[in-house]
């Protein structure tokens, strides 16, 4: 192993696979909920917090993380990093109660925090600007499929096993970068001195996120009101805003002290279009797969693991597209190949729109599926590539901490936003529905039906498998035949209600990636980005 000690590619292997488990963990939680439920005997409000627990931790640390992997070395921080999750994940496996499992779910976040801005920076720092694109497009391609084969791999785990094996599935590939990681990385380079840590920028930053992430994850649940006498979403959000703007007006009065964040970063406009385009694209993938996801198993009735492997074409379009894409990228720049990506990811959306219906088969939302994972293999390389084609080697670890905390506000805006629309259309659509369709019941049973799918809309829906038509349950005593009939209406309700809340909740995910699209066209040229750095070499000798 020693003789691949300081190549890029066995280095690159190496910060993918612990990439790899971070990405992973947010979303291969969400498949296995109802066997987390049943074998665990928790409530769904805990499993809520297993959820949000990691992203919490995640999207508040990673700036300062990133910060901390240019102070105290990178590889330091991956190491630490890996370590810190492949413990938390076997801690997570053996869990007993709710409360332990939310904990060791935090101590996961912690890990993923500190490993993951280092995955980029140590990428830039390996390989030169004429191979970054190759290596960024690797990099993208582990991104988007461990993002889609969250649900594809739970769904095979908990089938063959159970919850916990969502988590043991982490140790093995954490024993093994630990193994291996320290014998092909090699030490940082730098010089030893004395670093000044803006702590201040760091506790209002934290607070701040802390705030905008738990109100934004936390609102539907709470009605988007109070949470205690004191404490309400409204009040969370704005002093979140608050503090995140007094965080931005301290980080402007230090930018010559080693601040937390370097504006300088979003003096060059690839790197701010870019970090735009990527909050624009989480939003458009949780807002939509969260929704299609509960579709495939409420809707059409699938299992868990056929529902997760209908993302497996997606997340295999994408695998092969994007190694290619960060290649290209490379000779002609990323910027049509990022309004390309963006744009077809926005079409398959619009395809899945008609594609989708009460009775679909599985080959019917194929081809959306197939066009978006063509778009997501065009973007996660390029993003990476045209981001952080001008950063100074020296600044890389905070421009990646902001780039993967900005993905993951985007991920909670989408999964906030869009649960809150799909929400309300399910209310307005669920009464039209049941409205329309008891017509068709005895004259005393339209009545309650529709008053039962009014309350059950009004007062949150638990939408996961095996809860298709159940919000009008007919009274004891209803004769069978009418119990039959009202069954049959209540799961025609549902199943058209949902379909048509869902594809007017897609509007946001659609509109959000097509504006992230049209920014793209405001990124400059290669050619032009190329001649702005050449005559400045002596930031890339730092390090």
């Amino acid at each position: 192993m020693r003789k691949f000690r300081g190549n890029p590619w066995a280095i690159l292997l190496a910060l993918c696979l612990g990439f790899f488990m971070t990405l992973l963990d947010l979303t291969i939680v969400n498949i296995a909920i109802p066997n987390m439920i049943d074998k665990l005997n928790i409530t769904y409000d805990h499993v809520l917090w297993v959820i949000n627990a990691y992203i919490l931790v995640l999207a508040v640390l990673l700036i300062t993380a990133g910060r901390l992997g240019d102070l105290l070395g990178k590889r330091n921080l991956y190491l630490a990093g890996v370590a810190l999750f492949t413990v938390a994940s076997l801690l997570c496996g053996v869990s007993q109660t709710p409360g332990q499992l939310i904990a060791a779910r935090v101590v996961q976040g912690l890990g993923a925090a500190l490993l993951m801005p280092q995955t980029m920076s140590i990428i830039i720092e390996v390989f030169p600007a004429e191979r970054r694109g190759s290596a960024l497009g690797v990099w993208g391609a582990v991104a988007g499929v461990a993002t889609i084969a969250g649900p594809t791999l739970g769904g095979l785990l908990v089938s063959a096993f159970d919850w916990r094996w969502i988590f043991f599935i982490n140790l093995p590939i954490g024993i093994f970068v630990l193994i291996a990681a320290p014998l092909v990385i090699p030490a940082d380079r730098r010089a030893v001195r004395k670093h000044a840590f803006d702590v201040t920028g760091v506790v209002l930053a934290s607070v701040a996120l802390f705030c905008l992430v738990f109100g934004l994850n936390e609102g539907q649940r709470y009605n988007w009101g109070k949470i205690s006498s004191f404490v309400s979403i409204p009040a969370l959000l704005i002093v979140g805003g608050l503090l995140l703007a007094t965080f931005f007006v301290y980080e402007a009065r230090r930018q010559d002290r080693e601040p937390l964040v370097p504006f300088a970063l979003f003096h060059d406009r690839d790197f701010a279009i870019s970090n735009f385009a990527s909050v624009a694209l989480s939003v458009g993938m949780t807002g939509m797969f969260i929704s299609f996801t509960i579709y495939l198993q409420s809707v059409l009735g699938m299992s868990a693991l056929r529902a997760g492997l209908i993302s497996a074409p997606t997340s295999l379009m994408a695998a092969m597209i994007a190694p290619f894409a960060g290649k290209l990228s490379d000779k002609i720049g990323g910027k049509f190949i990022l309004f390309t990506g963006l744009s077809a990811f926005t079409v398959g959306m619009i395809v899945l729109v008609p594609t989708t219906h009460a009775n679909s088969s599985q080959w019917a939302v194929l081809p959306g599926l197939f066009v978006m994972g063509l778009g997501m293999g065009c973007t996660f390389a390029p993003l990476a590539t045209v981001a952080m084609h001008n950063v100074s080697p020296r600044l890389a670890g905070a421009a990646s901490g902001m780039m993967n905390t900005n993905r993951q506000i985007g991920s909670v805006i989408g999964s906030a936003a869009g649960g809150a629309l799909l929400q309300n259309r399910l209310a307005a659509a669920f009464t039209s529905e049941a409205t329309s369709r008891a017509k068709a019941l005895p004259a005393s049973a339209r009545k309650p039906f529709v008053d039962g799918f009014r309350d059950a809309a009004s007062h949150g829906l638990q939408l996961g498998a095996g809860q298709t038509g159940s919000a009008a349950k007919p009274p004891a005593g209803t004769p069978p035949r009418v119990a039959r009939q009202l069954g049959d209406t209540a799961q025609a309700v549902f199943t058209h209600g949902y379909v048509q809340a869902m594809h007017t909740s897609f509007l946001l995910p659609i509109i959000t990636l097509a504006i992230g699209a049209a920014s793209c066209l405001l990124l400059t040229s290669r050619a032009k980005t190329t001649a702005a750095v050449q005559p400045q070499p002596a930031p890339a000798a730092r390090t």
